[in-house]
């Protein structure tokens, strides 16, 4: 397992948590439960849903433009980002102007999950599965249900760090439902994200205010 400084070297070098309320990560956990997902709704430049798997005591993170899909048929673009620490899961609040990711972060979904992954036939880890490109894992949180995968690309802008995620066929699949439209409220603290921003801007007006703006440099 990679010690604390490896696996969340990118998280930190990001941030200033000095500023940030995001939690720093002190160390990489070793859990011995079930092992955990979320998806948080994360309104930054652009709004998307990062979907986080608790995976060698990190959350190892993908950005999900428009959200997870219940519909077999649909192929969600997942890019993958840096790893988040455990305690990651559990925030909700407002990253801060100018800082990275800076907007209202909601923690939109959250539960445990099952490996389902395979590679050559053979049963694997998850973190071997990462490896190969190839994750199968079974979902179990408040809004969201089922087998889900997540298969790396060779195409696009960021080659190795695109993937798709999709839902595989089963009991829980449906072209008719679509959660990220009609569910609204926060798995956590049953908030909208016009009210997490609020109390988080009453609790600390910090956070909520603009970052100044660099002046420009003369010759």
């Amino acid at each position: 397992m990679a010690t604390a400084s490896e696996a969340l070297r990118g998280y930190r070098s990001r941030r200033d948590f000095c500023v940030t309320p995001e939690p720093k990560g002190e160390k990489v956990a070793q859990r011995k439960k079930n092992p955990i997902f979320v998806i948080q709704k994360h309104a930054a430049r652009q709004l998307h849903y990062d979907l986080r798997l608790e995976i060698d005591g990190v959350l190892v993170s993908w950005a999900v433009p428009k959200g997870p899909s219940l519909n077999p048929r649909h192929r969600r673009l997942a890019v993958r980002t840096e790893n988040h620490p455990i305690e990651y899961a559990k925030f909700e609040g407002i990253i801060p102007e100018g800082e990275y990711g800076a907007g209202t972060v909601m923690v939109w979904d959250k539960g445990t999950y099952k490996n389902m992954s395979k590679h050559n036939g053979r049963v694997v880890s998850t973190a071997t599965a990462l490896k190969h490109g190839e994750i199968k894992f079974f979902l179990k949180g408040k809004k969201l249900e089922g087998e889900f995968v997540l298969i790396r690309t060779d195409y696009g802008k960021k080659k190795g760090e695109e993937w798709l995620l999709m839902k595989m066929k089963d009991e829980y699949a449906s072209a008719r439902r679509n959660p990220v439209s009609t569910q609204q409220k926060s798995a956590l603290t049953d908030r909208t994200m016009t009210q997490i921003k609020r109390e988080a801007c009453k609790k600390e007006p910090a956070v909520c205010r603009k970052a100044p703006k660099k002046r420009a440099r003369t010759r």
